[in-house]
């Protein structure tokens, strides 16, 4: 659960020009999981101890931190980011803080899910980050309040342990805790300032929501469901076609490369359980000059059986929602979509519900992450 590569210390002050561009960073193997602190799927900062230079909601920003080295208010200079002012001792015999002393956020996650991977970031944060940072995490069903959340009786589980952090630096954690949680306590020790902060991991749903709502998105982030693979991700993420929400601009959909062979581009999605598709929509929003040409959707039971196809090859239309009625429902656990011959999709919805297989599977593992 440490940092890989590990990043410490101060880094340069800006000097002038492109100012990432001697920010320290590393491919992490958990990014290309779903962001469960996505303001899209509803997450949020709801709490923290201090904010006095810089807002606890920027840490959940979906675009990197920017830098304007001439923009101060009244309070000094403005980061985009989560600041606390300077921690100072209890008088003039003890002027440094304890080591216990810190700050804290309380951050919501818009999915629950199992924690993979983390990443503190600390960009344009170059000689007033934290010395160290530590993270926490909970389950509470509900929407508990901060009060609710500090509570004596709510049981915290440390996910990063007190760990030395770099700046103008993405700091790495995997995290291997194997359990379903809903809520983060990020801690700085003893004070200073975070840019961004991203949660990777899977999305762990509820089985009795998804039983109420009965015919649901199956392959919605929010409900489970997850890329597994994709044949070209060089534009944009294939995690975006199953994301929260019409697409709202060309970048928050899926575009490949511009093909020069006579194959194709796809994408493999495991549903959140084995279950029966009844309907289909496939969304190219704001994909005008460069939309897939045609689809088709095929769906197998298990990692290792036979692909049925369940549409066939259809012409698609740029910037246009396309909805198909099944002839009859479709059974299995994973679905693939092919695209002809390159391009892009903004959105997959895939929907109908879990089968009794599907559902009393789903329970057993909701249960076993302590759901």
């Amino acid at each position: 659960m440490t940092a890989t590569p590990h990043f410490t210390g101060d880094a340069s002050p800006y000097g002038g020009g492109d100012p990432y561009a001697d920010y320290r960073t590393a491919d992490f193997p958990f990014t290309h999981l779903v962001d469960l602190a996505d303001r899209r799927l509803g997450a949020g900062v709801i709490a923290a101890n201090d904010e006095f230079f810089a807002e606890r909601e920027n840490l959940l920003k979906p675009e990197p931190a920017e830098f304007d080295p001439e923009r101060f208010g009244h309070k000094g200079k403005i980061m985009d980011g989560w600041e606390t002012r300077r921690r100072r001792g209890t008088g003039a015999a003890e002027p440094h803080p304890t080591d216990e002393d810190h700050d804290w956020a309380l951050v919501r996650l818009g999915a629950p899910g199992i924690v993979r991977g983390l990443v503190v970031d600390t960009a344009h944060f170059r000689g007033n980050y934290p010395q160290s940072v530590s993270v926490e995490a909970t389950s509470v069903p509900g929407s508990p309040s901060p009060e609710d959340l500090l509570a004596p009786d709510v049981k915290w589980t440390t996910i990063v342990p007190r760990t030395a952090v770099g700046g103008h630096a993405a700091n790495g954690f995997t995290v291997d805790a194997g359990q379903r949680f809903t809520h983060l306590r990020v801690n700085q020790h003893p004070d200073g300032g975070i840019a961004r902060l991203r949660v990777h991991g899977e999305v762990a749903p509820d089985p009795a929501w998804l039983s109420a709502l009965g015919t649901f998105d199956l392959v919605a982030l929010e409900n489970g469901g997850q890329v597994e693979d994709a044949s070209d991700r060089f534009y944009s993420p294939a995690t975006n076609t199953i994301a929260p929400g019409r697409s709202r601009k060309m970048d928050d959909g899926w575009e490949t490369r511009r093909r020069r062979d006579k194959g194709n581009d796809w994408i493999r999605y495991r549903l959140a359980a084995q279950s029966e598709i009844r309907a289909v929509e496939i969304d190219t929003a704001y994909l005008k000059g460069n939309a897939a040409g045609w689809a088709t959707l095929s769906m197998r039971d298990g990692s290792g059986g036979d692909w049925t196809e369940i549409l066939p090859r259809t012409r698609l239309q740029p910037d246009t929602n396309h909805r198909f009625v099944l002839p009859e429902p479709a059974l299995g656990t994973h679905v693939r979509i092919d695209i002809f011959p390159d391009g892009g999709i903004s959105r997959l919805r895939l929907f109908g519900s879990l089968t009794a297989q599907g559902a009393d599977l789903l329970a057993a593992r909701h249960e076993e992450l302590g759901g």
